[in-house]
Order: structure tokens, then C-alpha cells, then sequence
């Protein structure tokens, strides 16, 4: 398989099936992008921020959020809300295990903020997306050319 091809057609499929599963689970268009352009700037995945950044534009997030999402717990509570923190939070817990597991506070607060089902379904959303960023950055997929 060449770079070109990025995926197996059925593994794509269900890598995006889950993705969007979780997004419609969680049920708030424009947290998930945030939390999927958080992700994909720790993992550095041009592909995805190029694709994420345009539909969180067109779900709303401001351009203050966008700026600031590298640098969201030094913003002020007036850029990101308490659930927004929790979800940023959990989201650089679960991509960057760098102690081999999400630290009990973090998800504990993000469980303040989201029912079961909606914890359930970011956290599906953020292993999505550490999915999606690992094959385009594994295989160098360039930004563009995608249909978002």
C-alpha cells in the first residue's frame, strides 16, 4: 500500500463511523471540535488541524478559541468555560499518557461535566481522533484534499 492510500476502505469506514458516532453522542458540535483540534495540534497532524479548524468555523467556535485552544488553561474563563476546561483536560490526559494513565482528578472533573453517556462518547472521541492522527502523521498525509 502506498502513502497515497491512506487506509484500507473498511478500516476508514469504521474509524469514521466511530468518529462520528461519538460526535453526535456528545452532542455538541463545536466542543468536539475543539477537543479534535486539541488533540491533533499534541500529535501534530497538520491533516486533521487544516480539516478540523474549518469545521469548527463553520459550527461557530469563535476565532479568540481557535487562537488560544494551544494555550486554553493560561486563557481566561472567559474563553473557555468550566466544561470546556474539563473536556481539553481529559482530552490532553487520554492523548499524552505520559504517567500510563488519566490522572483520577481529571477525569473526575470531567465526569462533574458530563453524564455517563456523554463521558462516554468524548472519550470515544478523543480515541478517534488519536486514531485518525496517528495514521495521517504515520503515513505524511499532507493538509488538503479533504472533503470536510
Amino acid at each position: 500500500m502506498s502513502r497515497t492510500t491512506v487506509l484500507d476502505r473498511e478500516v476508514g469506514q469504521a474509524l469514521s463511523a466511530l468518529s462520528a458516532t461519538a460526535k453526535r453522542g456528545l452532542g455538541d458540535p463545536a466542543l468536539a471540535e475543539l477537543v479534535v483540534i486539541r488533540a491533533s495540534q499534541l500529535n501534530h497532524c497538520a491533516f486533521c488541524l487544516d480539516m478540523h479548524l474549518a469545521i469548527a468555523r463553520r459550527h461557530g467556535v469563535s476565532e479568540r478559541q481557535l487562537d488560544l485552544l494551544a494555550a486554553w488553561e493560561e486563557a481566561g474563563d472567559d474563553v473557555f468555560d468550566e466544561r470546556e476546561r474539563a473536556a481539553l483536560a481529559l482530552t490532553e490526559a487520554v492523548t499524552v499518557l505520559t504517567d500510563g494513565f488519566v490522572p483520577d482528578e481529571v477525569y473526575a472533573t470531567a465526569a462533574k461535566h458530563f453524564d455517563e453517556p456523554r463521558l462516554a462518547h468524548l472519550i470515544a472521541l478523543i480515541v478517534a481522533i488519536n486514531n485518525w492522527n496517528r495514521v495521517m502523521v504515520a503515513r505524511r498525509i499532507p493538509p488538503g484534499g479533504h472533503t470536510s
